[in-house]
């Protein structure tokens, strides 16, 4: 297939992936192949070598132009060793993401040797004490790394493990009250993309990535009931099937501009990333005055008030895709802890007036 340039032809292969191959000029019949496509940096050097009838040179991997054994070089074989796995579809392109952004921070000394000391890895772990989760994540990411090293026998041992965590954990989210909700609408109005965006949020319970791709396309009737059935993004969730309520239908018809998902970016595309929409989503709450909410607690909030309306565990997993009764326990739990501590109190009383 014809791209843009020509005698540029586009190949799809039995595996799914494409390759392109060029017809040098006034040869139609020969086809010279180049190893990347428009859009790559490389791509106008081999297109026209190819036209001129000249083989190209195969675009190098970053790791070939590193220092065997540096840690730039590791760092860069990881990296194409998680490309595959992405091209074959075992491994995510949000994870790829997620470890270069960690990973890069120890390509700054490219030429260092690959295998950081743990005292090293320590001192790099306080340096980051801003950041505490951050920083944990780091060291994480480089153990996994160096546990794949050490299987392809580049290293003898793996220094990141056994380094403690300093970030500590806390409440999480702060879940989303009515009020909050309220407010959020109040600043933002009926057809804009906040409240498109909260309205899917708050009566589906989904993740902020689901926004991706949540449309028309997984509307439904079930039973004379319209509904919405989906498979949330998150590895490991369960299908998700629930009715498509007034208030979200309507949210989701009131934009100018309508397209493959309920809340789009500019030029009316789909929103690029879980992360991006997270962002935005935080930059909506600072302009209502909620700064410390986020996403994900509007879905902590409607799972509180769903355990708070006497929903079981198991009704809540059912809502929200949880694939373990324990994630949606925690909610009916705290509940439980609540109505048991009301009665206590009572009885408290009862036996003050008895006394």
């Amino acid at each position: 297939m014809k791209v843009n340039y020509a005698g540029l032809l586009r190949e799809k292969m039995p595996s799914g992936q494409y390759r392109y191959r060029v017809r040098p000029e006034g040869k139609r019949k020969q086809r010279i192949r180049i190893y990347c496509g428009p859009g790559d940096e490389d791509f106008q050097r081999q297109y026209l070598a190819a036209r001129r009838g000249e083989q190209p040179e195969p675009l190098k991997k970053a790791s070939e132009y590193a220092k065997p054994r540096s840690i730039a070089w590791l760092v860069n074989s990881y990296y194409e060793y998680l490309e595959e796995r992405v091209k074959a579809g075992t491994t995510s392109a949000k994870t790829l993401k997620k470890k270069k952004n960690l990973l890069n921070r120890l390509t700054e000394d490219p030429d260092r040797v690959m295998l950081i000391p743990r005292a090293k890895l320590i001192e790099k772990q306080d340096e980051m004490g801003a950041t505490p989760a951050q920083a944990d994540a780091l060291i994480e990411a480089i153990g996994v790394m160096y546990d794949w090293a050490m299987e392809r026998k580049y290293i003898n041992e793996n220094t990141a493990r056994g380094i403690k965590p300093i970030y500590r954990k806390g409440g999480g989210a702060i879940p989303w009250k009515a009020a909050d909700v309220k407010k959020f609408f109040a600043c933002h109005q009926v057809g804009t993309k906040p409240y498109a965006a909260m309205s899917v949020l708050l009566w589906t319970g989904c993740r902020i990535e689901d926004l991706t791709i949540l449309g028309r396309k997984y509307e439904c009737v079930i039973d004379g009931f319209e509904a919405l059935r989906w498979t949330p993004l998150k590895k490991g969730s369960s299908e998700v099937c629930i009715p498509l309520l007034p208030p979200l239908k309507t949210a989701t018809r009131a934009a100018t501009v309508q397209g493959n998902t309920y809340v789009l970016a500019k030029g009316g595309k789909p929103l690029s990333s879980g992360d991006s929409a997270s962002a935005m989503f935080k930059r909506w709450c600072q302009d209502a005055g909620l700064g410390h909410l986020s996403a994900h607690g509007v879905r902590k909030g409607l799972a509180e008030v769903l355990a708070e309306l006497g929903c079981s565990q198991y009704e809540i997993m059912a809502i929200l895709g949880h694939s373990e009764a324990k994630t949606s326990e925690v909610y009916t739990k705290r509940v439980e802890r609540w109505k048991l501590a009301k009665v206590a109190l009572d009885r408290v009383e009862v036996s003050r007036a008895w006394s």
